[in-house]
């Protein structure tokens, strides 16, 4: 558990970055912090590994002041992903990964099948890719190796500042259904610094909405979609999106039948296609299996999985918008 107690970060030039926070963000939950530019949204991640100290007021990490710990012990307990990726041009993908379990003495047996068990986790084939260097993979396969190496150690919390935002739409999807499925696997905290409301929605557990500082409002996707607590998250989030949320949520499989994939071989759920889009997106994430099998009078009439969802909901979004 990370709880912020009435902190308070004041730059030298007098600009107020955080003004008396106070916050718990939850274990083994991913917290996405969104806000305009220049909220502080940024500054309160940094806090967590000290790379920003506060001018008053203190931040716990299990209920421990983060002000008593070490600051190298600290920031090699926990993963950090940034937005410009940031690996070694000149190290291979394997020496990236290791860069952190190195630092902390870790056998070269060890760090060998972490490094394979990491690229595995994150949809790499680690034959293929350990020995590359950066430059000869896409955007979005060193954005992977960012998440690779932050997860090297195995640390309990995860700091992610704007990891997709350089990477091309298509990519930036992809990437946030896999983050959703990841950490479905590895249940880490991850706090997730983001500027894309949809982005918020999509992966947080919880998402924190900042302004001048302070925080308006705390609560899960569905929460803030259903219940705006001022008229600046109700204004953030935008009537528009608010409107076609519900609105998805409430579709049922039936309207997008001609998206659903015609084959699938392997283990597979069941479901009517009478379920709601929200339903059949829970399902997916509470389920091991990989695909729906959708049903129309007991015959399976297609299956259904997070990319066929991913285009029924592009499709909702263009509707939406020839309007």
């Amino acid at each position: 558990m990370i709880r912020f107690d009435n902190v308070t970060k004041v730059f030298p030039d007098g600009t107020k970055a955080l003004n008396g926070v106070t916050v718990t963000i939850p274990t083994h939950k991913l917290t996405a912090i969104i806000g305009p530019s220049g909220c502080g949204k940024t500054t309160l991640m940094r806090m967590i590994n000290r790379l920003e100290l506060p001018t008053s007021g203190e931040i716990f990490i299990d209920e421990q002041a983060v002000s008593e710990r070490d600051e190298v012990e600290l920031r090699r307990s926990i993963g950090y992903v940034i937005q410009r990726i940031g690996l070694i041009p000149h190290m291979t993908i394997e020496e990236n990964i290791a860069i952190v379990p190195e630092m902390l003495g870790w056998d070269e047996s060890r760090i060998t099948a972490r490094v394979d068990e990491l690229l595995e986790l994150v949809d790499l084939d680690s034959k293929t890719y350990r020995s590359r260097y950066p430059f000869e993979l896409s955007g979005g396969q060193q954005q992977r190796v960012g998440v690779s190496r932050a997860l090297a150690s195995d640390p309990n919390i995860i700091l992610m500042d704007e990891p997709f935002s350089a990477l091309d739409p298509i990519s930036r999807e992809q990437l946030q259904v896999e983050l959703r499925k990841l950490q479905k696997k590895i249940k880490k905290t991850i706090v997730f610094v983001t500027h894309d409301m949809d982005e918020a929605l999509e992966i947080a557990d919880e998402i924190i909405i900042m302004r001048e500082g302070q925080i308006e409002q705390m609560a899960t996707p569905d929460e803030l979609i259903e219940h705006q607590a001022t008229d600046f998250v109700r204004d953030f989030i935008g009537q528009d999106r608010i409107a076609r949320r519900r609105d998805f949520a409430q579709r049922t499989l039936e309207e997008f039948d001609e998206l659903l994939d015609e084959t699938w071989v392997g283990d597979y759920a069941e479901a009517s296609s009478m379920i709601t889009v929200q339903e059949a997106i829970d399902l997916l994430a509470d389920n091991s299996n990989k695909r729906i099998a959708v049903k129309r009078n007991d015959l399976i009439i297609g299956y259904l999985g997070h990319h066929t969802l991913l285009k029924a909901a592009m499709k909702d979004r263009e509707g939406e918008l020839s309007v």
